[in-house]
């Protein structure tokens, strides 16, 4: 038997290899931030160095401050990412499996979502003020009509014969979607929910630079009228490290929830 290459195209990676390379990446880009301002090759005004971004978000989560801004976003992401998903799920999996109501609704959910979400901003503090609800509309604008189309891609790449077998078997349309649809297309929206919350986080970030009181966004947008660029710099970082968890949270739990299916990344 032919052996697989162990590079290339296609070529198998063990999890340890994958998180050596991923250090060995992270590491290199951290050595030259370092070496990049340890030189003096860039201003600390354009680019602070890792120490003293580290003391900053030292001094920022020892008052507290880093605190609240953190759970005040993570509150904010949660609820408009679950309100966007319990409503583009049902929706989604409704105009994947009928044409007429995706002749009725995919027009127009295509049509809103190439409207820009910033264009929304002012719109949404006129229709809901400037508190938590703003928040929750931005993320839902910004996610819901995106996760709507790609679940019902989701749903359409469903086998016909799996239909088919339940037509077959008798079964009426309510429980072809609960018995077979639905639960062939789960893991297909399982990675739409987890793309689709990497777009949240930066919903989030532009709901809270405008008529914000706390959170990371808004602690960006204060920072930058003081030029206080570490503290830019380490919400930013603060931010990817966030995205990067909850990515990772997700796909590991797709591979235990869908472990059958392999195609689950």
């Amino acid at each position: 038997m032919r052996r697989r290459p162990s590079a290339g195209v296609g070529a198998p990676h063990g999890p340890a290899r994958v998180g050596v390379v991923s250090v060995g990446v992270f590491s290199g880009l951290g050595l030259a931030w370092w070496a990049a301002t340890g030189l003096g090759l860039v201003k600390p005004i354009f680019l602070p160095s890792p120490g003293s971004v580290v003391t900053q978000l030292g001094k920022l989560s020892g008052d507290g401050t880093l605190w609240l801004d953190l759970r005040t976003s993570i509150y904010r992401i949660s609820v408009g990412f679950l309100i966007a998903s319990a409503l583009a799920i049902p929706i989604g999996v409704l105009i994947g499996s009928f044409r007429t109501w995706e002749a009725a609704i995919e027009p127009l959910v295509d049509f809103i979502r190439y409207m820009p979400v910033v264009a929304f901003v002012p719109l949404s503090i006129l229709w809901s003020g400037t508190g938590d609800a703003q928040k929750f509309l931005i993320i839902f604008i910004g996610t819901f009509f995106q996760q709507v189309l790609m679940i019902m891609d989701n749903v359409k790449r469903v086998p016909a014969d799996f239909i088919g077998l339940g037509r077959t078997l008798g079964l009426p349309d309510r429980r072809i979607l609960t018995r077979i649809v639905v639960p062939s297309a789960l893991p297909g929206i399982w990675d739409t929910l987890r793309i689709s919350l990497g777009w949240a986080w930066t919903w989030l970030v532009l709901a809270e630079l405008v008529a914000a009181t706390s959170g990371l966004g808004y602690r960006i947008t204060v920072s930058q009228r003081y030029f206080q660029t570490n503290t830019i710099i380490g919400y930013i970082l603060l931010l990817g490290v966030l995205g990067l968890i909850t990515d990772q949270v997700m796909k590991a739990l797709g591979k235990v929830l869908f472990r059958q299916e392999g195609h689950v990344q």
